[in-house]
């Protein structure tokens, strides 16, 4: 193979528009994954919540209080 210019020149340069749509592509595709797991989280996150509610309700009936609350003193 002879070594000439034209195989020793630079790749052809991508345009800034170019560089900027395969920028944005990728952000766009991260923020996209990073929304889907948070919002995966929040949903498991909510059900032991509403779980934990259930557990305590049942294990702690509703009870008026013992005892009046203080007469303020003037």
């Amino acid at each position: 193979m002879d070594v000439t210019k034209d195989t020793l020149s630079t790749p052809v340069k991508v345009s800034p528009q170019a560089k900027a749509a395969a920028t944005d592509s990728a952000a766009r595709t991260i923020i996209a994954s990073e929304v889907t797991a948070r919002e995966k989280k929040t949903a498991r996150l909510r059900a032991l919540r509403l779980e934990q509610e259930a557990i305590q309700e049942k294990a702690e009936p509703a009870t008026g209080s013992k005892k009046p609350p203080a007469a303020r003193k003037r």
